[in-house]
């Protein structure tokens, strides 16, 4: 008699028997193709490569992905049961497979996801887990990939912070690390390595563990800010995207970042720049140098002035709001959002209708996790507001102990604050019609707080996390679902998160640029050249690696004796201006209008403002030097922008070569929007030979077009 018992058994051996059977998994777009092998339990891929070449990046024994489950490690060494395989698609013309697999001795399952896209040497990857069991599991130290390269660190290069900065021997990296190469010298090839984790969660590492491996995923227990998830019984969690793009037959290890990389989140990652009709193309802000002290009769004299000078967008900032129950004397009244009558008699809604009818669209200052003491929702919900390792109610952006400083506290997105605020901000953008939102201060860490202990919130009470380690990736997930939630509401809507919200000094990812379309990156303070100079260093860092329109590089002012120079600057990021425009005289506002037609125009013809490449033999922006960058599109062709700068360089002309074009298309150089013509020379020839640009004055700049 065949018992129950023994079917089961035997049902056990031929799964056990079949899954150590040897299989490999292909992922091959045609632009690139990765073999994950499936041996005995353990997953790991084996084989890495472009499709025209023979060359293997991968050594042997690749863990794949690690992490830790109630503080034991898997990877894809550790044995695993009933592992398959699925095909899998998302949204964004990305096409892969799913490998599913059950821990040896924990109830989860995990899988692992990867994408590819059209034409693209990129591989996308995150991995899910889910808790199968009934007692809650404690998920830590996620790298997404574990990959051993075949080189290793002593003939390397690291390219880290953006892929700008150059570093030899074992990385660890950080927040500022959504993106890195790893590029062999003697092998003329290399890896970029992209993070879309958020903010101060990044991890990435190259040649730390073992001379030969590069991982990618989340901070770990035993860093600053550590990753932690929770999952109850049913419960599924998915780790953040990560991706890879191999490259080879190149010394130039920027060329990844400003084609694969560019093409892969400008067409695919669904960066929110991409995603509006009509970037925004010129903007003025009231921060500097006005301050708090706004009112009714400036903005209207300021708007009138902006207009003048070809502004589209008009963002008034901090200092006009207040709560129900001020304290008398403060301005930082943070919390309610009542609109302070004292400054604005009639509201802002009088304000907004005359900016619109000056042909520009109104936004506004917003403190998105913070309020005052004196406001109506902290006294009522004192239950909103994180808490320190003390379990008191703090301030996470400034622990000064200045007295308007004294009187903020910072609410927690890890409860239901985050409801509060949406229907604020949506009452807001409705009532006013915003086209625009400046969303500040800190929420997880500060950029101005360097104790790591004064970070995320202790609260153990809190509904969405159960405590600080939690608290760091949730706080961030739920600020950029209320993001989402704010454009399902308004899709036009111009998010500006700002460095401060994001937690580190001029800190912007991808994670970020997912959610919202802008990064207020900082606040220049140098007048003349040394601004403009502070402005491009910044945008330069960043981008390709970033979308360059999605840096909201402040504080270059309009009326600064320099003004040209820095408008000329702003219009390789986002071109946003601050200062008093009321003092410029009417040609000077007249020119201002001519560029920004001109740049206007130039973003109809070409879509400039999707796109950000390196010009060739110009550099990092700095003292004693020239710099410059291109803004073409290389999806049409058609041409685009170039800006060149003199930075008290002892020459007074550069060659400037453009790759970036259709070789054996006729492309015509005009200057500025006066339109003058440079050259005509065809895309290898502009290319290999390139045209001359003079700059008399040592700190100068100017602008090109480059046009079918």
């Amino acid at each position: 008699m065949i018992t129950i018992s023994a079917i089961v058994g035997f049902l056990s051996i031929v799964s056990g028997f079949a899954q150590s059977r040897s299989q490999n998994y292909i992922i091959d777009n045609g632009a690139l193709r990765r073999e994950i092998s499936v041996d005995n339990g353990n997953i790991t891929t084996v084989n890495f490569r472009l499709p025209a070449s023979k060359n293997n990046i991968l050594g042997r024994d690749s863990k794949e992905f690690s992490l830790s489950v109630d503080d034991l490690a898997y990877s894809g060494h550790s044995q695993w049961k009933n592992i398959q395989k699925r095909d899998t698609f998302d949204t964004r013309s990305g096409k892969g497979i799913v490998v599913s697999a059950i821990a040896p001795d924990k109830p989860f399952r995990l899988e692992l996801i990867y994408l590819t896209y059209p034409g693209l040497s990129v591989v996308r990857k995150a991995l899910r887990v889910t808790n199968t069991g009934s007692a809650d599991l404690k998920v830590e130290n996620v790298d997404v990939e574990s990959l051993k390269l075949l080189w290793n660190a002593t003939d390397s290069w690291i390219f880290r912070q953006y892929a700008r900065r150059k570093w030899i021997g074992p990385y660890i990296g950080d927040w500022n690390d959504p993106l890195i190469v790893v590029h062999s010298t003697s092998f003329s090839r290399g890896v970029a390595i992209g993070n879309e984790a958020y903010g101060i969660t990044k991890r990435c590492t190259a040649f730390d563990e073992d001379g030969n491996t590069v991982s990618v995923g989340l901070t770990h227990s035993n860093q600053a800010y550590p990753f932690r998830k929770w999952l109850s019984q049913g419960e599924s969690w998915q780790s953040p995207w990560v991706f890879i793009a191999p490259y080879e037959n190149t010394l130039d290890p920027s060329l990844v970042v400003n084609t694969s990389v560019q093409d892969f989140y400008r067409r695919h990652m669904g960066v929110r720049i991409e995603q509006i009709l009509q970037k925004p193309l010129f903007v003025y802000n009231t921060w500097n140098p006005f301050r708090f002290d706004i009112n009714d009769a400036l903005i209207r004299q300021l708007s009138k002035a902006a207009s003048e000078c070809g502004v589209e967008e008009f963002i008034i900032d901090d200092g006009w709001q207040l709560n129900i129950d001020p304290h008398e004397g403060k301005h930082h009244l943070y919390g309610d959002w009542e609109v302070d009558k004292s400054k604005f008699p009639d509201g802002l809604k009088p304000v907004f209708d005359y900016i619109r009818s000056l042909g520009m669209k109104p936004g506004l200052w917003i403190s998105i996790g913070s309020a005052d003491i004196s406001s109506k929702v902290y006294k009522g919900h004192p239950e909103y507001f994180a808490k320190d390792a003390q379990g008191n109610i703090t301030n996470l952006h400034d622990t000064r102990t200045v007295a308007q400083k004294q009187m903020m506290r910072s609410a927690c997105m890890g409860t239901e604050w985050t409801e509060f605020i949406k229907s604020k901000i949506l009452n807001l953008v409705k009532e006013h019609g915003l086209a625009y939102v400046k969303l500040d201060f800190a929420i997880v860490t500060s950029a101005y707080v360097f104790d790591n202990r004064h970070t995320g919130c202790y609260a153990t009470d809190h509904p969405y996390h159960r405590d600080r380690n939690e608290s760091f990736a949730v706080i961030y997930e739920r600020c950029m679902k209320l993001f989402d939630d704010l454009h399902a509401a308004a899709p036009e809507l111009f998010i500006d998160c700002t460095f401060e919200t994001a937690g580190k000094l001029q800190l912007m990812d991808y994670g970020i640029a997912k959610h919202a379309e802008g990064n207020w990156l900082s606040n220049i303070g140098n007048p003349g050249p040394m601004g403009s100079l502070r402005m491009r260093s910044l945008a330069w860092e960043r981008s390709p690696a970033l979308p360059a329109t999605s840096l909201v590089i402040g504080n270059l002012s309009m009326n600064d004796y320099a003004h040209e120079l820095a408008y000329k600057s702003l219009t390789g990021a986002l071109p946003i201006m601050l200062g008093d425009p009321r003092e410029l005289n009417a040609d000077q506002r007249a020119k201002f209008r001519a560029w920004s037609s001109w740049i206007k125009q130039l973003e109809e013809k070409h879509g400039i403002m999707s796109f950000r490449q390196d010009i060739p033999g110009f550099g990092e922006p700095q003292e004693g030097a020239w710099d410059g960058f291109c803004r073409l599109n290389t999806d049409t062709s058609s041409g685009g922008i170039v800006g060149v700068f003199r930075q008290g360089a002892k020459e007074l002309s550069r060659i400037v070569t453009i790759p970036w074009l259709d070789d054996n298309t006729r492309y015509t150089v005009k200057k500025g929007y006066q339109g003058e013509t440079v050259a005509s020379m065809t895309g290898k020839d502009l290319k290999e030979t390139g045209f001359p640009v003079a700059l008399k004055e040592k700190y100068d700049g100017e602008l090109f077009e480059i046009t079918k």
